[in-house]
């Protein structure tokens, strides 16, 4: 936080009358900061007035010295929970003898950014409004307050005025005006505030879109919704596809319906004793479940856990949330105890946030629609939240999150484009770099349509016109290609280095690292596709110092979701190799492909050693892959990381034994995987138990990324690792590869605020960019 003090002491001495004019940036507009203002001014009787602008918040206040002191500190130390102060200007002007305080008009005079509050979710005192049979709120589903409710995702434009948002057709009421205006209450200026008088309502409608006449809309949700219904229900940011947790018919149904057959669905809870009854919770878990942004928190499952196994087939965790609306919250009146909770998006799709599109699309998949008439301008997806080793690590920012910004000094106005899969981009403007929300996957029209739709409000709501646009290297990202079709000059950003950025950035580290970066794929210098690198880079420049071995991906994109095509592809690695006696010979080797995979197996040997359609990767994710395969877990995938994340799940954690491996030195340090290999193959031969595998197998990317590491600083010198990219969502992985690398004296950075996969790409690529610009 940044205070410039332009006057000739912050601690003023004595009862001479002061006027003093404050300049406050952050996020300081729709979370209450201009009530909160009005009252500390009021109860030390100082005189002036308090406005919205676009520079955030402007303070003209005067009288004795003491309060005026007192004021400042509440500021600094008192300010709503929602708000974020970045900076306070302070100057001292001439008395004028104002009579009164008050709240001014907002005021835009110019195009600088105004910080824009995240959607929160319901505060505690309108979880009791809802609640209370006296209040006139008791169970209005859109109740909120300064404190809580819609902000990003009903915001048109700023500065945040009612006038400015969805909440626009909807006229307060002469009780509702009251609250709004009265500077006591808690939704004074509170733009979304509305009652059953005059907001938004709910209603029913069938697979058809014809409306149902029902005397409850709530009751007769939860009634459908215990006979294995399934719901589409509109929310804070888009829709949710809802049935009963409990039914595993309807778990099972929905799974059919929406053709998600593996894919862990995520699990709103009653409260957090629910929570307990089937999830292990610490204290830092339980803080995030119940804080006020309300993420997914993946949680380990109890030894209690009996929920269907349809909900999260192969897992032992489970993504869990809490009611973050009033309408969530009264859902569970009574005797529900959890429900599913999963967007609503036919497979590969953006979230459904309109209400006749939803039903378009949706008609097939659920019984009833709960809808509303609050319109979403911008849809939003939940965010999902881990903690390892204590710490919590985002694995997708959206709701609650975004777009809060990230401050980074000096930097140019650049887009950073994002990756292809779990796309976000980033804007920087006046030394903030504003990471965007989850935009999904970029491989059709739709997402593709609305990813462009997000940088345009983007642009418009932060005054943003880019002078400079940055992208991934890869030539055939659609990312890559909105940057192409612009007459922006370009910088091109190596995928991996881009990961490794990212995660300095956070960390606010500028000198040179190790980089480790773990991940599914990523276009290389070289051409080939890169997922396994050890970099030595800062935030402009890389020297890639090692790698797995490449090893040929057999029929390209179609071994990403056949992960038996990977695990041929090694196996005829180490028959290459001449490593392995009991496959040294073409008959020993096709005896064990047959044995393994099948004749199928020998087609794909005939592709590799013609070299059809066999890109060469030094991938992580794929060594993951072939190994769940060769474990028997996992031949085909439904879903990205599939394999990987059930090799995890069965990790019993409890073995310290790993496997043999080499590493050479041949243009930078290289990871010879044939032994790994090898090792698995007889483990398997030899009935081990799996959980013993998974087990070795993890250590023994610990150990020779700990040896590798080693290596790099004995010829380097440097002594500090950063970890990025997909794969480090492994919590396994990356907590023991944390503690061996501080064993070894090692300073480690993983992120934390911003996602370790793709959705953190973006951050990393804006910062090298600029940097790159900087040295020209």
């Amino acid at each position: 936080m940044i205070y410039n003090i332009m006057y000739s002491s912050l601690l003023m001495v004595g009862v001479v009358m002061k006027r003093l004019f404050l300049k406050i940036e952050g996020i300081v507009q729709g979370v209450g900061f201009r009530p909160f203002v009005y009252n500390q001014a009021v109860s030390l009787n100082l005189k002036g007035w308090v406005n919205n602008n676009s520079e955030g918040v402007h303070i003209d206040i005067e009288g004795q010295e003491e309060e005026l002191n007192s004021f400042i500190y509440s500021l600094k130390h008192k300010h709503p929970t929602l708000a974020r102060i970045e900076s306070i200007i302070i100057e001292e002007k001439e008395s004028v003898n104002y009579k009164t305080f008050q709240i001014k008009e907002s005021k835009r005079k110019d195009k600088k950014i105004t910080l824009i509050s995240p959607d929160m979710a319901t505060c505690e005192e309108c979880t009791g409004d809802i609640t209370d049979p006296s209040n006139k709120r008791y169970r209005y589903p859109f109740t909120n307050c300064t404190n809580c409710g819609p902000r990003f995702s009903i915001i048109k434009s700023i500065p945040y005025d009612r006038e400015k948002t969805t909440m626009k057709k909807f006229k307060m009421c002469r009780n509702c005006n009251e609250e709004y205006t009265d500077p006591t209450d808690r939704r004074f200026h509170a733009q979304p505030n509305a009652c059953s008088d005059c907001g938004p309502h709910i209603w029913i409608e069938d697979c058809k879109g014809v409306k149902i006449e029902v005397n409850d809309v709530l009751e007769w949700t939860r009634q459908k919704l215990k006979e294995g219904k399934i719901f589409a229900i509109k929310g804070l940011g888009g829709f949710h596809l809802v049935c009963n947790a409990l039914n595993e018919e309807a778990v099972e149904l929905l799974r059919i319906r929406k053709n998600r057959p593996h894919k862990p669905f995520a699990v709103m809870m009653k409260d957090i004793k629910t929570v307990r009854k089937y999830c292990s919770v610490n204290m830092e878990e339980e803080e995030i479940l119940t804080g006020a942004r309300k993420p997914i928190v993946i949680l380990n499952q109890s030894s209690q856990y009996d929920l269907p196994q349809a909900i999260a087939p192969k897992q032992k965790t489970l993504g869990v949330m809490l009611s973050y609306t009033p309408l969530h919250y009264l859902l569970f009146e009574n005797d529900i105890e959890a429900l599913i909770m999963t967007s609503a998006n036919v497979h590969g799709l953006p979230l459904e946030y309109k209400n006749e599109s939803a039903v378009e699309s949706l008609r097939n998949v659920a019984d009833y629609f709960l809808q509303h008439n609050r319109d979403i301008y911008v849809p939003i997806d939940d965010s999902v939240v881990k903690v390892v080793d204590g710490e919590a690590r985002m694995v997708r920012r959206a709701r609650g999150y975004a777009p809060e910004p990230i401050k980074k000094e000096n930097t140019k106005e650049i887009l950073a484009c994002g990756s292809n899969m779990k796309n976000t981009f980033c804007v920087a403007r006046e030394n903030f770099l504003f990471l965007s929300q989850h935009n999904g996957d970029l491989e059709n029209i739709e997402t593709i349509e609305h990813y462009k739709n997000n940088i345009e409000h983007y642009e418009k709501i932060f005054y943003f016109t880019p002078k400079y646009i940055a992208c991934d290297m890869h030539p055939g990202y659609v990312s890559s290609e909105y940057a192409y079709n612009t007459s922006l000059p370009r910088i091109e950003v190596q995928h991996h280095h881009a990961h490794i950025v990212s995660c300095l950035a956070e960390n606010n580290v500028t000198r040179k690292v190790i980089g480790i970066a773990y991940d599914g794929t990523g276009y290389g210098t070289d051409g080939r596709i890169w997922g396994g690198e050890f970099l030595l880079c800062d935030n402009k420049e890389f020297e890639r110092l090692g790698q797995l071995d490449y090893v040929k991906m057999p029929g390209g994109e179609k071994a990403v979701k056949e992960p038996w095509r990977m695990a041929v592809s090694y196996i005829y690695k180490v028959f290459k190799s001449n490593k392995w006696k009991e496959c040294s010979t073409e008959r020993q080797l096709r005896k064990i492909l047959i044995k393994l995979y099948g004749n199928r197996a020998i087609n794909i040997v005939s592709m590799i050693e013609s070299d059809i359609n066999c890109h060469k990767t030094s991938s992580m994710g794929r060594f993951f892959d072939a190994a769940a395969s060769l474990m028997g877990l996992r031949d085909s995938v439904t879903y990205e990381g599939q394999a990987a994340i059930e090799l995890e799940a069965i990790a019993c954690e409890k073995s310290l034994d790993s496997y043999d491996y080499d590493i050479v030195q041949a243009d930078g340090y290289i990871v010879k995987p044939e032994k790994i290999i090898i090792g698995i193959l007889k483990d398997k031969f030899l009935k081990e138990q799996d959980s013993v595998i998974s087990d070795k197998f993890h250590n023994t990317i610990v150990n020779f990324s700990k040896d590798i590491c080693k290596l790099i600083r004995k010829d380097t010198g440097v002594n500090e690792v950063a970890l990025s990219g997909g794969v480090f969502q492994n919590s396994y992985l990356l907590k023991n590869l944390t503690n061996e690398l501080k064993r070894e004296d090692f300073v480690v950075y993983a992120n934390k605020l911003i996602p370790t996969n793709d959705g953190g790409v973006a951050l990393g690529q804006i910062v090298i960019a600029n940097e790159i610009l900087d040295n020209k």
